[in-house]
């Protein structure tokens, strides 16, 4: 059997910057432009950086979000290819003496020639910046960054597997991975000693974050590791409407959804890109995570995904293949008072039942028997009436031809 190869998600037909198929970028110069989905701009490193606050951020209350947390204190580590430093948005995020760097390339950690992990890790913990709108989810959390995908775009299943222990063993709080193979796990699998890591990562209270894939637009059911693994949070890529966006893998496996279309984050040397995918959604809720790390340190990492997608924005009472539970509202997740999470989330509680309806007495008609007996009444009293009336006629004639006999007088 061939070895089990991970992949970063392919970019979506809708990219609009698309700077996670750059392959060509040098870490210490200007990328050359990547081929750009049809109809788009590529992106190049470094970019100019956007002064507008991104939609998806748009969409939060982030001062009433950072009451609560900012993240301070929880270590994320970002299986990718590589978090670049030299965006000064990342310079005070990164714990470059953590990282690792798994590719056996040139470099280290903080070498990212794709661009990928450099706008998961922005996603994240991006620090504030006067020149632009974009900021982290968590923009006091750290990030640990393992470079395990090689400038290819490819990684091996047993370096993901590698790459999830260093994690555990840095310490990590939360772990994102914005990356899948689709190949179905087996005795003696890269995948299985991945299924392994990762079941060492949650032992050890670690929040398991991962990307759904990118394969949905054909329709297909697949299942995607390690996101399909138990107990790791799946994550879809939801659009505007809070639907899945199109290319967003679907399937029960799913557990939640983040925003994934035009999805703006920092690039290598300094900048910001813009695109699709669910390697961008993962990050997004890898962010409210450590937030949510941080201001509840008791919970467990089963507590924190539970919390995730019982608060999230959702139609049903439940979960679907689409969007999981919901759409992650980072708010909420962190407002929301009451008793402390279970180990995993329960259906909405329906509407309350209507109350039955009053229903008057019914009120049948009057059968044949007392119809006829009523005919017969009223036919027996006017038969009396009737009676009545010709024998006092009778009387009354009577009477009068004797009045009349005794006024005649008697003749000759």
């Amino acid at each position: 059997m061939p070895a089990a190869r991970t992949r970063l998600p392919r970019a979506a037909p809708a990219l609009c910057l698309a700077a996670l198929a750059s392959l060509a970028g040098a870490p210490a110069a200007p990328a050359a432009p990547a081929a750009p989905a049809e109809g788009a701009a590529a992106c190049t490193f470094p970019a100019e950086p956007l002064r507008e606050r991104p939609w998806s951020l748009q969409r939060v209350q982030l001062d009433r979000l950072w009451q609560v947390s900012r993240g301070a204190g929880v270590l994320v580590a970002v299986i990718d290819s590589g978090v670049d430093v030299r965006n000064p948005q990342l310079a005070g995020a990164v714990d470059a003496d953590l990282g690792v760097d798994l590719t056996g390339e040139e470099g280290g950690a903080t070498t990212d020639p794709l661009g990928h992990g450099t706008e998961v890790a922005g996603i994240i913990a991006a620090r504030p910046s006067e020149d632009t709108g974009f900021v982290g989810l968590a923009p006091e959390a750290t990030i640990m960054p393992i470079r395990q995908t090689g400038s290819d775009g490819e990684g091996t299943v047993e370096g993901l597997a590698e790459a999830v222990d260093a994690a555990v063993l840095a310490g990590a709080d939360v772990i994102n991975v914005s990356q899948d193979s689709d190949q179905p796990p087996a005795a003696g699998s890269g995948l299985q000693q991945l299924r392994e890591a990762v079941d060492r990562a949650l032992d050890a209270g670690v929040v398991v974050v991962a990307s759904a894939g990118n394969e949905g637009a054909d329709g297909r059911r697949r299942e995607t590791y390690p996101a399909a693994f138990e107990g790791v949070l799946a994550v879809a890529a939801s659009d505007r409407n809070n639907e899945r966006a199109p290319f967003s893998q679907p399937g029960d496996f799913v557990g939640i959804a983040a925003p994934g279309v035009d999805m703006v984050s920092t690039v290598p040397g300094g900048g910001h890109c813009v695109a699709d995918g669910t390697s961008f959604a993962a990050p997004y809720v890898a962010a409210v995570a450590a937030l949510l790390r941080a201001a509840h340190q008791d919970w467990t990492a089963a507590q924190i995904v539970t919390r995730l997608q019982q608060t999230a924005e959702r139609s049903i009472p439940g979960a679907d293949e689409n969007i999981g539970w919901g759409v992650v509202d980072p708010v909420r997740a962190l407002t929301e008072e009451g008793e402390a999470p279970g180990a995993t989330p329960t259906p909405d509680a329906g509407p309350p039942a209507a109350p039955a309806p009053r229903v008057p007495p019914l009120e049948l008609g009057e059968s044949y028997a007392d119809h006829s007996a009523r005919l017969g009444t009223y036919a027996l009293l006017a038969g009396a009436v009737l009676t009545a009336g010709v024998g006092g006629t009778a009387l009354v004639w009577r009477d009068w031809r004797r009045r009349q006999g005794r006024d005649t007088p008697r003749g000759a």
